[in-house]
């Protein structure tokens, strides 16, 4: 184990930074055409601009050279993966990375994209990474499926505005790292590479923000969308309720409640876009300008504090989860008041969707 920890950690979280703002610069100046669709007809984006997609590749690649090199930067657990895990987590991330990569180049089919998906969450499973917090094993893997297939989905839907589904994963992955040291009461590899990620959204940011530069697009969201379904699985759907000895007790009231409070702006924003397509009788998976992001806009709110909104929104929830994980134990009655800030946030960003749009 290192001998000064939050040396280590201030260094890596620095240099993660720089390497960001280096990367995407040198991706920005030298690949214009870069994740950029011949037809821009067949992308919807917010922005009436043509822009590459690009910041994905820079979030692959801190990934994989924190991935690569773990072992030598820092003596600690992998967490609780095993050698197969490791692997397993290598590949799903890395299969949700060329997916996004060649939906920005080629348009990838709704299918196909499903297909890799289903794979990513396949992999995950046989790695021993999912869902834990039912008795039925056949509820465990068919949840944790579904959740890795919406998360992806969803944070992709979320990439809607400038700096909207960088802010909102700087925010989730911020709780990820501190739940995984309330767990561990030390580093982590896993979170290691969780705070690498941290500090390149961080430096993405500075070209995602409002006017972007740069989108993070499919390669982007697809690869942060798997990454954020393994930290929810491992910090919210499996975060310890108590232990007895070497049995971890789980209660899955909590445990969805936590996953509300993390997962609030994603699970928000794809709800209110199916509601309101199915009741126009839309398919629920063309894309739009019809978004909780974009009706406030149209409702007289600007991009930048929209962005200030959602990163808000997302630390808040993240520091009650972060309260109801100290707290142990809970009984539904005591889980309620958890449960406030989230339902509430939820009804108050669907009620923009159906406001009349200002002239």
């Amino acid at each position: 184990m290192l001998a000064n920890l939050p040396l280590f950690y201030l260094l890596l979280f620095s240099g993660s930074i720089i390497f960001s703002l280096l990367i995407n610069s040198l991706l920005l100046k030298f690949a214009r055409t870069l994740g950029i669709r011949n037809n821009p007809e067949l992308q919807i984006r917010w922005s009436n601009s043509v822009k590459p997609a690009l910041g994905g590749i820079s979030f692959y690649l801190t990934f994989l050279i924190l991935f690569l090199l773990s072992d030598l930067l820092l003596s600690a657990p992998f967490d609780n993966f095993s050698t197969v895990g490791r692997i397993a987590f290598l590949c799903s991330l890395t299969i949700a990375f060329l997916l996004g990569l060649s939906d920005d180049a080629f348009d990838t089919k709704p299918l196909i994209k499903f297909s890799a998906q289903v794979v990513c969450s396949i992999l995950l499973i046989l790695g021993g990474i999912k869902i834990n917090c039912f008795e039925s094993e056949f509820l465990n893997y068919a949840m944790t499926s579904l959740w890795v297939v919406a998360i992806m989905n969803s944070f992709n839907m979320l990439d809607n505005m400038d700096a909207i589904a960088t802010v909102t994963a700087i925010g989730i992955i911020s709780y990820f790292i501190l739940a995984d040291f309330s767990i561990h009461h030390t580093a982590t590899i896993f979170s290691l590479i969780l705070c690498g990620i941290l500090a390149c959204l961080i430096g993405f940011l500075y070209f995602n923000w409002h006017p972007s530069k740069m989108f993070m697009g499919d390669t982007g969201s697809q690869f942060i969308g798997a990454l954020l379904a393994v930290g929810g699985i491992k910090f919210c759907w499996n975060y310890p309720t108590a232990a007895i000895g070497e049995l971890v007790l789980f209660s899955p009231l909590k445990n969805l409640t936590l996953v509300y409070l993390i997962f609030l702006l994603p699970i928000s924003d794809t709800t209110s876009v199916f509601i309101n397509r199915i009741l126009k009788g839309n398919s629920p998976f063309v894309g739009g300008k019809d978004h909780t992001t974009h009706h406030l806009f149209f409702n007289g709110i600007t991009e930048k504090k929209i962005a200030i909104l959602f990163l808000g929104l997302t630390v808040t929830g993240g520091f009650l989860a972060l309260k109801m994980n100290e707290t142990g134990k809970l009984t539904p009655v005591q889980i309620v008041p958890y449960l406030i800030f989230p339902c509430l946030t939820s009804i108050f960003l669907y009620l923009f969707t159906v406001i009349k749009k200002r002239k």
